[in-house]
């Protein structure tokens, strides 16, 4: 079908939008419970939708007229969008460095650390610093190019950090560290 006929933007496929976008010349740390998330996601992909969509799009396309089946078009979007999914994991698979926090041994601030600080009004917080595929607010779980990771980074327990926000320069006691094994 020629793509006068179909409402696709011009943007390339494969453009990564900028919140999942690794720094220039980093690498792309990820947890082993991460990797294992993004391999067992781009495996379903693969061998169970995948296939289910192709299939129905290849009934649908045998119907015959495809300007008004509903089954078809909505399938080839489907599909567009599953492989999509395959080509981002799989770059992201591909450059991917695994760390796993239970090998560190260290009293500083680095990947896969579990801390508990303190701002300047008494509360306190618990963050996981992980992968940029990781991040999960709900289990406290920060990207580690995040600026409140990045303030953490390299502390030891009873030390004050300064992190940067809109509102001005916020003081950080850090009072815990810990590295422990990630749930799936």
């Amino acid at each position: 079908m020629n793509k006068a006929f179909v409402k696709e933007s011009d943007q390339d496929e494969d453009d990564i939008p900028p919140e999942l976008q690794l720094p220039k010349g980093s690498k792309n740390y990820i947890t082993p419970a991460g990797h294992a998330r993004l391999k067992s996601e781009l495996t379903h992909l693969v061998k169970e939708e995948r296939p289910e969509v192709v299939s129905i799009v290849s009934w649908a396309a045998s119907n015959g007229d495809r300007s008004e089946n509903g089954d078809y078009i909505y399938g080839k979007r489907r599909l567009r969008e599953i492989d999509r999914r395959i080509r981002f994991l799989t770059k992201r698979l591909e450059i991917a460095e695994v760390v796993d926090p239970t090998r560190q041994t260290q009293d500083q601030v680095f990947f896969g650390a579990t801390v508990t600080y303190c701002d300047q009004e008494g509360e306190e917080r618990t963050v996981t610093i992980v992968g940029m595929d990781e991040i999960d607010m709900a289990k406290g779980h920060i990207s580690w190019i995040s600026p409140v990771a990045r303030a953490l980074l390299k502390a030891r327990e009873g030390d004050l950090v300064s992190l940067r926000t809109p509102a001005g320069i916020q003081e950080l006691e850090i009072l815990e560290i810990r590295y422990q094994q990630l749930d799936n």
